[in-house]
């Protein structure tokens, strides 16, 4: 590949990456959204360390995003980061694509007439439309999450590989080896998935180079710069021995160190079950052809074939990347599983985009004005994802982290305790909402799920000491069995629930004298028997009497327009089953009443399908 096909690609791929930059800025969302968007905010913006694998190189970008003197708050800001991660990820696919379907292009892909010159620009653009505008890829563009940077840095290392492998004299390629090497090391201190590319690129590297003495004294030569590319990972003990406000795993000692890389906490839900493998490639399968409005999904499969009969060795390649995305990322157990299969999104939309430069040729054959027919195509297919998506991926409104959290704080007292498990929904939130903003920061909130953790309990002993101190008994007996859990020793699953069970209970029991305490709806009942769950709110209040205890009834309103998603309708059901928990509350101590019949009703505005209150309503007087 020539130096020349480089200075042709660039200027359009800085067009396209423009173009969807200004899309993804009509829907992005104006604030905080679900999952770990708080957390990952905060972390950036405090240069804290986020959950496993610690992500180093998002953090310390994501800081100097965060700290630019526009926009109203970080959160705006590193939501306009994620946008431009994407957008500038597309405008290098689209050269990434051009390189490839110029390879396909040549003497020995297939016996046919010379292909016209804009051919290939016209077959990625309508490739790298269909992928910027996919469901998952532009979801990527409109909030802060680490697949945003992942995007953009796989897209690098993808293109440097490909020029790195192009005919030139020893010194150039084994420049772009060191690049390639370099960019490689950097994309794993984002995201471990890095690893995915390893099959179908070492096929590649050895099927073209062969498996000789020179191939693995390349490698050799490669590794220093790899090795460079991973010290981004230094952050992460650095900055946890100054014990920051976000410090996830205390990667502070080695030990912590390779358990925060290496995933450690996560590795339960990886190749837990071919139940739940099957399960999700079921779910990978239903989803594709809409990921790319199907049309993109036809173009890919006519450009596969056609990669098969031209490239052959290009086709194997991404058909291992391919294979090897979906095979792991369906043996991870996690609802929120779409972003892992975006290496294999990548490499359907690269198909796309041959199948599209096959529909050029065709054209150019026909010598019916191959420009307009031939641009035509991509353009038309490409907008046909754009418009079938925009209203499923459009967060431009879409505030209901926002609203539920604040409605959660306005739900607990001054100086309250909770004890919750709605990560995804408040949590991660509450982290940026408390500690950047500086809001409620009189509230100790605790996520049930993360005491099981032991660095966990390090970081409550130095937000709330006044937790653990008065709970030191119960904190440290438990303390001592997950020790022997998270360093593999033998332990007793009866014993370590036990006392964590006791440890919960004993957090409730020494402050509801001093504080108010509240749990979630989605706590087991056994961590708060022998006291009274009294709905206020979002949340439940706890009590040691039986008395009846009044609450004003909540204002909330459901959203006009609500983009339909799992999240956002799992908010729904989270509003509506604290109506319907209030209404029972009311009805089983007050007898029917009119604030039963307006809690009831308000559950079904937020959700008609609720049957706990369609079952309840049916029992009432009429």
């Amino acid at each position: 590949m020539s130096g020349h096909l480089s200075r042709t690609a660039v200027l359009p791929g800085l067009i396209v990456a423009a173009f969807t930059f200004s899309v993804y800025s009509l829907t992005r969302v104006p604030g905080l959204t679900f999952i770990d968007s708080g957390e990952l905010s905060t972390a950036a913006t405090l240069l804290g360390i986020s959950h496993p694998t610690g992500y180093p190189l998002f953090t310390l970008v994501g800081w100097g995003f965060a700290h630019l003197p526009v926009g109203p708050e970080a959160i705006v800001r590193l939501n306009v980061m994620a946008s431009f991660y994407c957008a500038l990820a597309a405008g290098v696919f689209f050269v990434l694509f051009t390189d490839i379907l110029t390879l396909a292009s040549g003497p020995k892909a297939v016996n046919r007439a010379p292909s016209p010159a804009f051919a290939p620009h016209a077959g990625a653009a309508g490739g790298t439309l269909i992928l910027a505008f996919s469901e998952t890829y532009w979801l990527q563009g409109t909030g802060v999450e680490v697949y945003s940077l992942h995007l953009l840095l796989v897209a690098l290392v993808l293109l440097a590989f490909v020029r790195a492998s192009a005919p030139g004299d020893r010194g150039q390629r084994d420049g772009r080896w060191y690049l390639f090497a370099f960019l490689l090391g950097l994309c794993f201190t984002n995201h471990m998935t890095t690893i995915l590319l390893g099959p179908g690129l070492l096929f590649l590297y050895f099927s073209a180079h062969g498996v000789r003495g020179e191939s693995w004294r390349r490698l050799a030569r490669m590794s220093p710069f790899f090795l460079l590319g991973l010290t981004p990972y230094l952050y992460l003990p650095l900055r946890s021995a100054q014990n920051p406000v976000c410090n996830w795993g205390a990667p502070a000692s080695w030990e912590r160190f390779f358990w925060h890389v290496g995933g450690k906490q996560y590795r339960v839900w990886i190749f837990s079950s071919t139940e739940a493998a099957g399960r999700q490639f079921q779910y990978f399968v239903s989803t594709i052809p809409s990921e790319f409005a199907y049309v993109g999904l036809l173009f890919a499969v006519v450009g596969a074939v056609m990669l098969f009969r031209w490239q052959r060795r290009m086709f194997w390649g991404t058909f291992i990347l391919f294979v090897t995305c979906v095979a792991y990322s369906i043996n991870y157990d996690i609802h929120d599983i779409d972003s892992y299969f975006l290496l294999a999104y990548i490499c359907v939309s690269l198909w796309a985009a041959v199948g599209m430069y096959g529909i050029v040729l065709w054209t150019a054959r026909l010598r019916r004005g191959p420009h307009i027919a031939g641009w035509g195509i991509p353009l038309v297919c490409g907008s046909v994802v754009f418009l079938v998506n925009y209203p499923r991926v459009d967060q431009s409104s879409n505030t209901l982290v926002e609203e539920y959290t604040a409605n959660m704080f306005a739900s607990l007292e001054k100086n309250a305790l909770v004890i919750s498990y709605q990560w995804d929904f408040w949590i991660s939130a509450s982290y940026y909402v408390q500690y950047v903003r500086g809001e409620r920061v009189d509230v100790a909130v605790v996520d049930k799920e993360l005491l099981r953790r032991s660095w966990y309990l390090k970081e409550l002993q130095v937000r709330y000491p006044w937790l653990i101190e008065r709970s030191r008994e119960e904190v440290e007996a438990f303390r001592r069995e997950l020790n022997r859990f998270e360093h593999d020793l033998p332990y007793n699953p009866a014993v370590i629930q036990a006392r964590y069970e006791k440890m919960i209970r004993s957090f409730i029991r020494a402050q509801l004298g001093d504080r108010p305490v509240y749990v979630t709806s989605e706590i087991e009942p056994e961590f708060s028997r022998g006291w009274q769950r009294v709905p206020e709110g979002l949340a439940n209040r706890l009590y040691a009497d039986t008395l009846f205890h009044p609450s004003p009834a909540p204002k909330w309103r459901p959203p006009v327009q609500l983009r339909k998603g799992k999240m956002e309708d799992a908010t729904m059901r989270l509003y509506a089953e604290a109506m319907v928990h209030r209404a029972q509350y009311y009805y089983a101590t007050q007898g029917y009443s009119e604030d039963v019949n307006q809690a009831l009703k308000s559950a079904l505005l937020f959700d008609a399908n609720n049957q706990a209150a369609r079952r309840l309503i049916s029992a009432l007087p009429n």
